[in-house]
């Protein structure tokens, strides 16, 4: 019979590694980076190496939830004298007696002898004096020293990527600086004599670059900064230059193109040779397919095929687990969750596929709507695309209604 036999060609498939297995290789292989402690104003989007704690009390200390008038509640609905104000860092010189009250405002110090604070809005004043329209009770309005945080208080975890919110309750409880990972150096490698930087004239075969633009903008939408990137022809010397300056300068390097099966696809065989263990290559997936791993003295290699929508893929459920590990991140990375598929989508009965959706939530659901173009050399679907669904290897087509786990895109 000519050809390769249709038994052979099924045995090729079962036998590529399953998406599940390629996140326990990365558990096993990458380990976490260094830590430094660095300003907390420097510290958005870096993971936690350490539990910071509270250096202060929350509140600080005892003081007005509202604009009002700071008295003593035995006193009750009795006439009271103004004897002082109390505004915020502006605390009142005075104490409250018998038949007495200060102006307080919200966060003002509560001055010793109040223990209640009556809300301006019941209030009538007249010139230095003030009657009470409704009583108060002991502690009505009053936020007490420590009620939130006491000092030593743990205001987040380790393994936990700091966001703007973190920063803004690290800096009221007087952390000034954290212990965080460092953050990964990143080098990516663009290779392929068909590939043109937009603007260039295209040559006959030609087709212009996706792919460097596309890691450039993911690394930096997602904290990293600016990766170098570096573009290669199709030469094994040229990538072993290459690859090996960006093996000797970063903790994640990615190639796009050349790690298939073709007479040009070098990366394997440039990785092997510059000392990079190969943990494992082509995984059961669609699209990204030929995806190459492999570790170097700590440092991770990425190998991913050429097609752009193969690449962001592979960004999005690969490079993103490889970086949650190199960051201590807790958890498992990419964060997957649940939803609803809005009609029927085809299966793949030997690759898982990740297929992009748009997002919709009805009723408090996630419901995911299949865009058309999905071949992994389409992009132009990215324009709607909201999320990245994983729709496991099946026989049968997934029914509208099924429930899929899907990552943000």
């Amino acid at each position: 019979m000519a050809g390769i036999p249709v038994a052979t060609a099924r045995v090729t498939e079962v036998a590529l590694l399953p998406i599940h297995a390629a996140f326990e290789h990365y558990r096993t292989s990458v380990h976490p980076l260094p830590t430094h402690d660095i300003p907390l104003e420097l510290a958005l989007g870096a993971v936690l190496a350490e539990s910071p704690t509270a250096r202060i009390a929350l509140p600080r200390f005892t003081q007005s939830a509202v604009d009002g008038y700071a008295v003593r509640a035995a006193d009750g609905m009795a006439a009271r004298l103004l004897v002082g104000t109390s505004a915020a860092g502006q605390p009142a010189a005075v104490s409250v007696g018998p038949g007495q009250a200060v102006r307080i405002l919200t966060g003002g110090a509560i001055p010793d002898g109040a223990d209640a604070v009556a809300m301006q809005e019941v209030v009538d004043r007249n010139d230095d004096r003030i009657v009470l329209r409704e009583p108060v009770r002991l502690g009505d309005a009053i936020r007490h020293e420590g009620e939130e945080l006491t000092i030593g208080t743990v205001i987040a975890e380790a393994g936990q990527r700091i966001n703007a919110g973190l920063v803004a309750a690290l800096a009221m409880a007087g952390v000034g600086s954290v212990e965080v990972r460092r953050r990964p150096r990143i080098a990516v490698i663009v290779t392929g004599d068909e590939v043109v930087r937009v603007g260039e004239p295209l040559l006959p075969g030609q087709v212009y670059d996706a792919n460097g633009p596309l890691l450039r903008a993911w690394f930096v939408e997602h904290g990293y900064g600016e990766p170098v990137v570096a573009y290669v022809r199709d030469d094994e010397a040229a990538l072993e230059e290459a690859m090996s300056a960006a093996l000797d300068s970063a903790d994640l390097v990615i190639t796009s193109g050349g790690v298939s099966v073709g007479d040009r696809d070098f990366v394997p065989l440039v990785a092997d040779r510059l000392g990079v263990r190969k943990v494992f290559w082509k995984v059961a997936q669609k699209p990204g397919k030929p995806l190459w791993f492999g570790m170097r003295e700590g440092k991770a290699l990425l190998g991913m095929p050429g097609n752009p929508a193969a690449v962001l893929v592979c960004l999005a459920v690969h490079a993103r687990a490889v970086l949650g590990l190199l960051e201590g991140e807790t958890g498992t990375q990419p964060a997957w969750r649940t939803g609803v598929l809005a009609s029927a989508v085809p299966a793949d009965a030997q690759r898982d596929r990740l297929v992009r959706m748009r997002l919709d939530v009805t009723n408090s659901t996630a419901v995911l709507h299949l865009l058309p173009h999905q071949e992994s050399h389409m992009l132009s679907n990215l324009a709607s695309a909201h999320a990245l669904a994983w729709l496991r290897a099946s026989d049968s087509a997934f029914a509208a209604g099924d429930t899929v786990p899907w990552i943000a895109i």
